[in-house]
């Protein structure tokens, strides 16, 4: 089962905002030292798989995400600034192979264990992530954008665990 995902000029608002405050928080409160970015640079790309993924549990959830981003978004841009909104869905969405679920849902087991055993990790940091990975994934951004060879990139490493567990 696939679930067709569309964004909004809100979503993306959403999710645009969401790095803006990571990095404003990373620059103040973590110094700028790359290794605090980790984590929320892990998330946004789960973020952008699990939209890619498109199915499961894990697609409804990144679709629910989505919708309810691209709600916020567009109040805010209609009724707090006067704006409007559109659908800037990228033209073709990348779908994950067989392969490509199978690291996705390694994933989420890493991501769903740094959660609840780094103590020292702030868990917001992946929520935040999270969502504007979701968010930013179907756009023409250059996160949009960066969500095809990531996609492309789990595939292949899906096709090699495959193989290597089919032998």
């Amino acid at each position: 089962m696939h679930i067709n995902h569309t964004v909004t000029l809100g979503g993306v608002a959403v999710g645009s905002a969401c790095v803006v405050a990571q990095a404003i928080y990373w620059w103040f409160r973590e110094h700028h030292k790359a290794a605090a970015l980790m984590p929320f640079i892990l998330s946004a790309a789960y973020g952008m798989l699990i939209t890619l993924s498109g199915g499961g549990i894990l697609g409804w959830a990144a679709g629910t995400t989505l919708w309810s981003a691209n709600l916020v978004g567009d109040h805010s841009l209609r009724w707090g600034v006067g704006g409007t909104t559109m659908d800037v869905t990228r033209a073709r969405e990348l779908v994950l192979d067989p392969g490509g679920h199978v690291v996705v849902l390694l994933i989420t087991v890493v991501l769903v264990c740094l959660w609840k055993f780094a103590k020292k990790l702030r868990s917001w940091k992946l929520a935040v992530g999270l969502v504007a990975g979701i968010c930013l994934a179907l756009s023409g951004t250059v996160a949009g954008a960066a969500a095809v060879p990531l996609g492309s990139s789990v595939n292949s490493l899906g096709s090699v665990f495959t193989v290597a567990m089919a032998v």
